[in-house]
Formats: C-alpha cells, structure tokens, sequence
C-alpha cells in the first residue's frame, strides 16, 4: 500500500524509507519523462490491481465513488504552486485520498500549471505530531497548508497562530475544525456530515435487530473528530429506542488488531450480544474476524464504515450487514481545487465555498459485489 508520498519539482525521483509494505512513492516531476499513467498506479496501490469500469447494471452503487473527475472551469493565477498536506495516520482510507489528489494534479498539468505537493504522515495518530507537522511547514513557504485535523481541541489554536502570521490554512479529509469551534481555518473539503453517518448505520442496525438488543461501540482515536461525532450520531440513535442499550464503548485506535481484541472481549464477556457499530476503517474488519471465529455471525448484527476490501468482502457474504463508504477520491481531488483558489488569495464565495461536502453512501449485501467490481476489480 501507498501510505506517504511527496511530489517535488527539480528532481525525478525521491525515494522515501520503505515500511510495513511500502510507506513512500516517488513521484517523478510534472513534464518530465515517466509520468504518465501516475493516477493509474496510485489506482491499482488504494483499490487494488484491476479498478473495474464502471458496470451499468450496479444501481448507483459505483456512484459512490467518482472516478470521473474533471476540472471546474476555473483559470488559475499562478503556473506553479506548492502544497502542504498532513492527514492524521498512515492508513489504506488515505491513499484513496492521495488517487484524487494526485489525479486532480495530473489535470492541472494538462493545463500547463504545476502543483508540487508533500502528503505525509504520522504512523499513529497523535496531535502532538502533528501540532510539530504544522509548525515545521510553516517555516518553509507552501503557498497553502491542509490539515485532516488529528484532536480539535489541540490543534485549532495552532491553526488560528498560523492564520494570524499569514499563513494560508485550510482542513480537509474527514475532520475539520469549525467556526463554531473557535477555528480560523479558511475552508475545508471533506465529510460534513459524520454524526449523520454514524446515526444513519446505527438506524439501520436497530431496523434489523427490531429495535431490541445490546450493542457495543468501537469508536477509534479519542479526540478525532470523525470518529466521536460518529460514535455521538450512534449513542444518540440508540437512547431513542427503551430496549436497546450500549454495553460497551471501546477506543481501537484505527487498528484491526485492537478491534479484533476488543470484540473477542465483548462477545466473551456479553453472550447476548446482538450487535456492533464501528466508527472507522478498521474496526468492522477486526470485529467481522472475531465475531466469525466465534461462529456468531448469525447472530451479532455488524455495522461499519467505509471501502476495505476485506470488509466489503464481509458485506457480500453477509458477515457484515452495512456500510459507510466515504468518496475518497473526491475529497482528494476537490482539496487541490480548493487549495489552487486559496493560493489565488480568494475567500469562500463564488470561487468555492467554505465546505465543500463530499458524500458517503450506505452499501448493504446486494450492493457489495457491485461496490468491489468498481473498487478492487473483484468479480468473485
């Protein structure tokens, strides 16, 4: 899996420390031989060897993730801009990201403008790290900084100190931090809409389990946006119905491994389990694990987020019974529109405006094959 890259100007080639799989891509310079089909590569590495066409028999399902992305009709000011992007861990959900971005650069290419960009980060989440990510970008002149914001509570004064010195500072992924949060960021492209996602998978978890049951929670990273305002979308559903109720609450930390853990725990401890919400990425695959070798699959009721093919695979077979899948891909991309318009001194408005919202649909079992086809090239 991709996990960081940088794209820099004046060098063909970069080659990054490799880890786990591979954590870095060299990314050759915009014009120069050999980068051509880079968006087909970064394709194949986020979804896998062979990215199907869209089928027209999917009902809609493929248009849960846009592949087909163009430009908006938008002249830019500059020829050349430089970008800074620091999202919360290294992880798959972020190298789809990455596709949308670097697709949205290669387009700009095409128009004879050129986007230099570094895209990093740590290999757990921690504000800390990236309060320090922030800072160290702040003193090397990008004509715009992103952030997918790691802790709202850490990392927004720092973001208002950045915007004070003049600085160009905008959020982007699946965490922001607000107006409402004190936060003088000047847009954000991403999911605006999480405490939605988490309401609407726990609604259709309770419609399943007739509105009775005991369920537990696996939320992620304490302090990250996404995960807590899903995890407070769920809990929300859940005190509206008397018969159901929230056993447990566990932090996994965006690990499989944890998740896995933590559920092997819940189904040990609650024999009557009847279903689990996941907050994240990771935590539906970890829990599909613990909950089959259990032989329980029958009868806890798994709802999560999100495109891993492990747990799209889960969903097909029927192991898990729904879905969030965010358009990564469209995040990526529209965050370089934003961040060429914000480097041209605009403000939101016409040009753009303060969020753009990007869409998760829910996939249920009839929709899994259809979401792997168009993802992963699974035609099993």
């Amino acid at each position: 899996m991709i996990h960081k890259w940088i794209r820099q100007k004046k060098l063909r080639s970069k080659t990054l420390p490799m880890a786990v799989v591979l954590t870095a891509v060299c990314l050759c310079v915009l014009g120069t031989a050999g980068c051509g089909g880079q968006a087909e590569e970064l394709k194949q590495a986020a979804f896998g060897e062979e990215t199907a066409a869209h089928q027209p028999d999917d009902k809609g399902t493929v248009d849960a993730v846009n592949f087909d992305r163009r430009l908006k009709n938008y002249q830019p000011l500059q020829e050349e801009y430089n970008f800074y992007f620091t999202y919360k861990t290294v992880h798959p959900w972020w190298d789809a990201v990455a596709l949308g971005i670097e697709d949205a650069v290669r387009q700009y290419a095409d128009i004879g403008v050129d986007i230099c960009y570094e895209y990093l980060a740590p290999d757990g989440v921690s504000a800390q790290d990236q309060v320090q990510r922030l800072y160290e970008a702040s003193k090397r002149g990008f004509d715009v900084i992103g952030v997918d914001v790691a802790d709202v509570a850490v990392v927004t004064p720092v973001i208002n100190e950045l915007i004070e010195q003049g600085h160009k500072v905008m959020t982007f992924s699946s965490s922001d931090a607000t107006k409402e949060d004190g936060c003088h960021r000047i847009a954000y492209v991403g999911n605006t809409h999480n405490y939605q996602d988490g309401a609407d998978l726990t609604e259709a978890l309770c419609k399943k389990l007739e509105y009775h049951g005991k369920v537990a929670l696996l939320v992620g990273n304490p302090g990250v946006p996404c995960h807590e305002d899903r995890a407070q979308g769920a809990q929300d559903v859940i005190a509206r119905y008397p018969d159901m109720e929230i056993v447990q609450i566990a932090y996994d930390e965006d690990s499989v491994d944890k998740a896995y853990a933590f559920t092997q725990e819940f189904l040990a401890q609650y024999k009557d389990l009847a279903g689990l919400i996941c907050c994240n990425m990771s935590n539906p695959v970890g829990a599909a694990r613990a909950v089959i070798e259990a032989g329980r699959e029958d009868e806890v009721v798994i709802v999560g987020m999100d495109h891993d093919q492990e747990a799209l695979g889960y969903l097909r077979d029927g192991q898990i019974y729904a879905l969030g899948v965010q358009d990564c891909y469209s995040i990526g991309f529209d965050t370089v529109q934003v961040a060429v318009r914000i480097a041209d001194g605009y403000l939101p408005g016409d040009a753009y405006p303060e969020k753009t919202e990007e869409k998760t649909t829910i996939i249920y079992q009839d929709g899994a094959a259809a979401m792997l086809r168009t993802l992963y090239g699974d035609m099993e």
